[in-house]
């Protein structure tokens, strides 16, 4: 089930990282992607349950992409995030790392070594890196569009054997996940 809240979170904590208190959407999107990324392939579990997909700027996890261009209202984003201008998001004044209680310190290690990383680079860098297959195998070029990738592809590309039993067990805890919402 898709935590909007825990996306929004994963922008704000990597928008308290700069001065500014905010960061470039494109950057932004690159870094989720890069970070739920690099959570599969470190605990085999994403931080995100959404569909990703293959965008002329590289790959994106495709609701928190959605929601960090405004296409979706969502109180869990307002309530973190400033609206976007000029192409970047806030992080809203009141908010600070110890109210983004959505992310585990698992996680929170995770975005840390993904900022040390690549928290320098520019969203074109950071686009440009995305593009190579020896970075990320599973972007394929959508030739101006937009295509899905698939989550086998991703597990396998992080290293994860038996990617159909493993997308399967995926699919699974995300479904146990929305039962358990909604009898709550």
């Amino acid at each position: 089930m898709y935590n909007s809240a825990k996306a929004a979170q994963i922008i704000a904590y990597l928008a308290l990282k700069t001065e500014a208190r905010a960061i470039n959407v494109l950057k932004a999107i690159k870094l989720v992607y890069i970070s739920d990324r690099e959570a599969l392939k470190r605990f085999a579990m994403p931080m995100l349950d959404e569909p990703r997909a293959s965008l002329p700027h590289g790959p994106v996890n495709s609701w928190t992409y959605d929601n960090a261009k405004g296409e979706v209202e969502d109180a869990n984003w307002s309530t973190i995030l400033d609206d976007r201008a000029n192409h970047m998001i806030g992080v809203k004044a009141d908010i600070g790392v110890d109210d983004l209680d959505e992310l585990s310190d698992a996680e929170v290690e995770v975005l840390d070594s993904v900022w040390e990383e690549f928290g320098g680079m520019t969203q074109w860098q950071l686009s440009d890196w995305t593009h190579k297959s020896d970075n990320i195998p599973e972007w394929e070029d959508p030739n101006g569009s937009s295509n899905p990738i698939p989550l086998e592809r991703l597990l396998h590309a992080v290293g994860i054997e038996n990617t159909v039993e493993h997308a399967q067990f995926l699919r699974d805890q995300a479904s146990i996940t929305k039962l358990l919402a909604e009898l709550a």
